[in-house]
């Protein structure tokens, strides 16, 4: 497999010439407390091919938690995160456990690498480590890529894995259909397999979620109904999504309704409810209604958590009650509740919404020191200095977001691409555009096409031509065995 890996890696371009290119030394690094840290830090800087000899000359001992925590902060670069785990796989004492295994089957589903995929199923089932997570994952990535077919495959497929397929496989293709937007297939494969399999409220609450996505608020009706019929009683999680569904459909007193005859039925509405309630209240800019779910929500001594907290901070954005917002935060710090990214990237998206840029870069400031950002944080304030025409401030948070050896996304690559682009820097745009390449990264149609143009506008088709072919090679995926 690994002669197969290194010839994947030619048959991408990794063996090419480079655009321009600052290759790290294979010396040894300076130490670092953290071993799994220097590891990371190794395979930010180091270009694929020469990882192995980078990796080996650190002496570090792994250990499967090590691995695991790798292979997770490496799940946006697939390519450099299976010659790691390639590379794992042969050292002395080390066996891959199976987190490591599926954290590196969704990696390469999440850039379509199926066949090498396959190849990992297939090691984990002459090994008897395959369990039905393992499918699971395979038929959310396949449903999430609108490959259908392929999903009820790798469902269909299972016995042949010696993983026959039970209620709780059943339920994860029908999510996986349902999240993808594909409710309708997911209604048909359940009115085809229920007899096989006793649906339980689980079931149900997947395709009343999935029509109330839709949206189709009749349909999400019929199931619930058809689920109380069938003697299967509502649960909490059941409650918690009609409730979603009727307020995504613009029926939120309906949905109080509901969360006030809960008690009726033994179930006591969650913070995760209320947080429903409150975000659809600031979305309707009914403020007011707003702040009265979250108190009677406290009142009846249920705890605020983060995520009702967020929808609260939410209305007050949207409502422009930013000293409110301020003291909300006051108040989850006073009652021990942490903030995270979802919480700052609310208030970052409301800021630069309102053109209010210099707050914003001032609250990302802040918010480094509290709490990680993720890929949407990173992705918002390279836009935002990008729109700005400021690409020096883009470039030193792709810098740091790099520093933190957090790897970017494809939205964040291309926001950085466009915005070079926009500047008419050819090169720094080609740079970043065959990094992503290098990590097994498709650009956007929108983002290649974009720096096409530039290219043929400054007359270096050849670089286009380089570059395009090796976005052809990468795009030429595999299909399931």
């Amino acid at each position: 497999m690994a002669i197969r890996l290194q010839k994947c890696g030619e048959r991408l371009g990794f063996g090419l010439m480079k655009l321009t290119r600052n290759y790290c030394s294979t010396e040894p690094m300076r130490e670092f407390s953290d071993p799994t840290k220097r590891l990371c830090k190794i395979m930010m800087s180091c270009p694929t091919l020469a990882l192995d000899t980078a990796l080996d000359q650190t002496g570090i001992r792994i250990s499967p938690e090590m691995v695991e925590e790798v292979l997770t902060r490496f799940n946006n670069a697939g390519m450099v995160a299976y010659r790691f785990f390639e590379w794992a796989g042969k050292q002395r004492n080390y066996t891959h456990s199976v987190k490591a295994y599926h954290a590196m089957i969704e990696s390469l589903a999440k850039i379509r690498q199926y066949q090498i995929m396959w190849e990992l199923v297939n090691s984990m089932r002459s090994k008897r480590m395959q369990n039905m997570e393992t499918f699971g994952i395979i038929m959310r990535k396949y449903a999430r890529a609108q490959k259908v077919e392929e999903a009820l495959y790798t469902f269909n497929v299972m016995e042949k894995y010696d993983c026959a397929p039970n209620l709780a496989a059943f339920n994860d293709l029908l999510s996986a259909l349902c999240k993808s937007k594909n409710v309708r297939k997911a209604q048909e494969v359940f009115d085809k397999m229920k007899d096989r399999f006793q649906p339980d409220s689980k079931t149900y609450s997947i395709l009343i979620g999935g029509w109330g996505k839709d949206p189709n608020l009749p349909k999400a009706r019929q199931v619930f109904r058809e689920m109380i019929d069938a003697g299967c009683n509502p649960d909490i999680v059941t409650y918690g999504i009609m409730v979603d569904v009727l307020c995504k459909a613009g029926r939120v007193d309906e949905a109080v309704d509901i969360v006030r005859g809960m008690d009726d039925s033994g179930c006591t509405p969650t913070s995760f409810i209320y947080s429903v309630l409150v975000h659809t209240y600031g979305v309707e800019n009914r403020i007011e209604d707003a702040v009265a779910a979250f108190l009677e929500m406290e009142r009846n001594g249920i705890r605020a958590d983060v995520v009702v907290y967020n929808a609260l901070i939410g209305a007050f954005c949207k409502a422009n009650k930013f000293k409110n917002v301020y003291r909300v935060l006051n108040d989850m710090n006073s009652k021990g509740v942490t903030p995270n990214s979802r919480t700052c990237n609310v208030i970052l998206n409301s800021l630069i919404d309102r053109e209010e840029t210099e707050e914003a870069f001032s609250v990302f400031r802040k918010m480094i020191k509290g709490c990680e950002p993720d890929a949407d944080t990173y992705t918002m304030m390279i836009k935002m200095f990008c729109e700005r025409d400021e690409l020096k401030m883009a470039h030193k948070v792709w810098k740091y977001m790099k520093l933190k050896q957090f790897v970017p996304s494809m939205h964040t690559y291309s926001v950085l691409i466009n915005g070079y682009c926009e500047k008419g820097n050819a090169s720094r745009a080609c740079v970043l555009l065959e990094e992503m390449v290098e990590k097994g990264i498709r650009p956007a149609g929108v983002t290649f096409g974009r720096l096409r143009q530039l290219l043929i506008k400054e007359g270096r088709e050849d670089v286009l031509k380089f570059l395009n072919e090796k976005v052809n090679l990468l795009v030429k995926e595999p299909l399931f065995d």
